[in-house]
């Protein structure tokens, strides 16, 4: 506890990334207002134990990487990895092909190879697996990676297909046999895998790209009775099993089919969301509902990204304008297209974020962390936005203010940080905070509105007058407690 009067200054560093030109900028100076607002934190009340932030390892962020100059290559994996970058701490790869690849492929392309002898993770050697190994090579604390299939191989399904379909129940060991033996390939080539999500959209995608479907009832059934009692059959039960993994719209009917009795719950380390139902509603009261039925299981948001989109290229103002659209502004039956406006992409971020962090959320993963002018590449020409764009013809490297936003939280925000109790008098402010393991406490403050916005931060019994900038996101941190 520090012995500080009631006069002395909140002793904190700022940082900003707003509209008008700050990435990740200190911010030295602020003026009073008269008109301040308060914001109080409440270390004392303690929520969710954070997992980690970041974004995921694609064959399409490693494919292009390896087309750009070392120089570049490493300009891009020190900004996601390094201490100086935005110090990623949890991460997701796929198993098997997803759109965000050349090609479909599996690691299991022998047909009726019941016993997967055949298994091979070459595909992945020449892009993928050197991506996360030079990451790894950049990390000083290290990051976490949760790996997930969006279908198994054709021959193992109903429809014999890549897209849709279900996995035939005589391959149910078969299925989880290949869990097991990815992770003790990529063992082997230096790589723990720290968790898997059971099925990528097990609601499928509109029969698009590589998919697998699933009910409820029958994942719990695959999990429960298949593969984790392989996983801890073979020594990995301390591999997580994350169920789910789509969007947070369809959380109650999955979780009280995974946490329905001790039985169903044993091999279910959490539960795993995606946040395309809208782009707005980040949905508490079904992140409220899953926390409650499993409050001791992890809640981690395993992808996001603005999607159905070509990358707008070297134009920071775009990404601050409701201008983007996703596939539900056109796609989506009528009586839904409300949940799908033109929106913001950087406040869409910055919003999401904090609203699951406010919601249990202990982890929060984007999609591909580098794609191309295109929004590729990707065999379904499903393009996409990532926070780092890149020209390869001509070795051009672009971080959008996606990039800022997420180093936010990642960069400030540590694993084993805990979230902490706020108490704010400006509802249109959105904030959340988090004391991490050495003490520190990472405060951040989003002002969605076209003016500037001015509060009093509290903590014990000091205080410092900060001002934000119009449609701007703000960490501040608590420096480690001194006595003076």
């Amino acid at each position: 506890m520090s012995s500080c009067s009631e006069n002395s200054p909140l002793d904190v560093t700022v940082y900003e990334t707003s509209e008008s030109g700050n990435k990740l900028t200190q911010i030295d100076e602020f003026s009073e207002s008269d008109d301040s607002s308060t914001i109080k934190l409440d270390p004392e009340t303690t929520f969710q134990t954070i997992t980690g932030f970041g974004g995921s390892f694609t064959e399409a962020s490693a494919y292009l990487l390896n087309q750009l100059s070392q120089k570049n290559r490493d300009v891009i994996l020190n900004a996601y990895f390094s201490d100086e970058g935005a110090r990623y701490s949890l991460t997701r790869t796929h198993m098997n092909s997803c759109d965000f690849s050349l090609s479909n492929y599996s690691y299991s392309p022998v047909a009726d190879d019941v016993n997967l002898a055949h298994f091979s993770i070459q595909e992945d050697k020449d892009d993928l697996i050197p991506m996360i190994l030079d990451a790894m090579s950049i990390s000083k604390e290290g990051f976490r990676i949760i790996a997930s299939p969006w279908t198994a191989s054709p021959w193992m399904k109903d429809n014999n297909h890549w897209v849709g379909g279900k996995l035939l129940p005589k391959y149910y060991d078969t299925w989880a046999l290949f869990f097991s033996k990815y992770a003790d390939a990529y063992k082997k080539e230096g790589i723990d895998i720290w968790g898997f999500t059971v099925e990528n959209e097990p609601h499928g995608n509109g029969n698009n790209w590589e998919s697998m479907h699933y009910t409820p009832d029958e994942m719990t059934q695959f999990v429960q009775h298949h593969l984790g009692p392989k996983l801890e059959a073979d020594g990995k039960g301390d591999v997580m099993i994350l169920g789910y993994d789509q969007n947070r719209e369809g959380l109650k009917e999955w979780v009280d089919s995974m946490y329905k009795d001790e039985a169903s719950s044993k091999y279910f380390d959490g539960t795993a969301i995606h946040w395309y139902e809208s782009t707005y509603h980040y949905f508490p009261e079904e992140l409220q509902y899953a926390h409650q039925k499993a409050p001791n299981k992890y809640l981690i948001q395993t992808e996001a990204c603005v999607d159905d989109e070509v990358p707008v290229w070297k134009n920071d103002p775009w990404y601050w304008k409701k201008e983007a659209t996703d596939w539900g502004y056109i796609w989506r039956e009528e009586e839904n297209k409300y949940l799908h406006p033109k929106y913001a992409p950087a406040n869409r971020y910055a919003r999401d974020i904090i609203g699951c962090l406010n919601n249990w959320v202990d982890g929060w993963v984007d999609w591909n962390m580098v794609l191309d002018t295109q929004g590729g590449p990707n065999w379904f020409k499903n393009w996409c936005i990532a926070p780092v764009i890149v020209d390869p013809k001509n070795d051009e490297v672009y971080f959008t203010p996606l990039y800022y936003i997420m180093a936010h939280f990642s960069k400030y925000i540590r694993p084993g940080a805990e979230v902490i109790g706020v108490e704010k008098t400006d509802d249109e402010l959105m904030v959340t905070a988090a004391k991490n393991p050495d003490n520190s406490i990472s405060v951040v403050v989003f002002n969605e509105g076209k003016t500037p916005k001015s509060f009093k931060l509290q903590h014990e019994k000091v205080s410092k007058h900060i001002t934000i900038s119009p449609q701007a996101i703000q960490t501040i941190v608590l420096n480690s407690p001194k006595t003076h």
